[in-house]
């Protein structure tokens, strides 16, 4: 049987919400730090009120700024490089994917709530990337 180590970890962090114990547990995989790639996605505000939008009052680039700025934060403090923060606007299982697919990653790491129904078991965003991840998933309960 032989060792297996990942090589590329995607961390999915909701940076206004419970981040740390997905990061704390990710982290204790491997204390490599190279490995790991942080990423926040901001879901547009059309996902939830388009009229809203309709009358001018779109704030998905502001909030992707504070998002932006707080995954910095949480960058320097755990000592990533500049180049280990995504910050993304869309939906969040297609940006994860897509991150992990450009860097080739064999294993990604999400939080999760899972409320109610079908998604008792996981969230919908959690359900989603795992449904169509092309690596590993690791789901964080929170």
């Amino acid at each position: 049987m032989t060792d297996y180590t990942y090589r590329t970890i995607v961390v999915a962090l909701d940076v206004f919400s419970e981040y740390e114990q997905v990061l704390n547990k990710a982290l204790a995989l491997d204390p490599d730090k190279s490995k790991y790639h942080l990423i926040h996605v901001t879901i547009p505000q059309t996902f939830f009120e388009p009229y809203a939008i309709e009358a001018g009052n779109d704030f998905t680039l502001e909030i992707q700024e504070k998002a932006e700025a707080k995954l910095k934060d949480i960058a320097q403090e755990h000592e990533f490089g500049p180049s280990q923060i995504h910050s993304r606007i869309g939906n969040a299982a297609d940006e994860i994917h897509e991150l992990a697919a450009s860097l080739h990653a064999d294993l990604i790491i999400l939080g999760t709530h899972g409320r109610s129904g079908l998604k008792l078991l996981l969230g919908s965003t959690a359900t989603a990337v795992l449904h169509g991840a092309k690596c590993d998933v690791l789901s964080i309960k929170i």
